[in-house]
């Protein structure tokens, strides 16, 4: 069995900055790859934990080769993403 060690998987916890420079928990909600690109489902650690029947925010990264996170640039590429993820959700 190969060993997963290093990797990105779901439920890992993550600091980021938001746009007021405070660091904000993210955690991972989900992997997905497409298109032989490997990207990552994401959201505010505050929002999942808050006991609400409102939508939380999710966003997509990409997982760059060094297992650093990256936005997505391009709306096509969003699009692509976010239905890959819908469509395995729906699964």
């Amino acid at each position: 069995m190969e060993e997963n060690k290093g990797k990105i998987q779901v439920g890992d916890i993550f600091m980021v900055l938001d746009e007021n420079e405070q660091e904000q928990e993210m955690e991972v909600l989900g992997l997905l790859t497409v298109e032989e690109a490997d990207y990552v489902a994401v959201s505010f650690v505050e929002d999942i934990q808050e006991d609400s029947t409102e939508d939380i925010d999710i966003f997509f990264l990409r997982v760059e080769e060094d297992e650093e996170l990256s936005m997505i640039e391009s709306e096509e590429e969003f699009v692509k993403v976010s239905s890959a993820f819908q469509v395995a959700e729906e699964q």
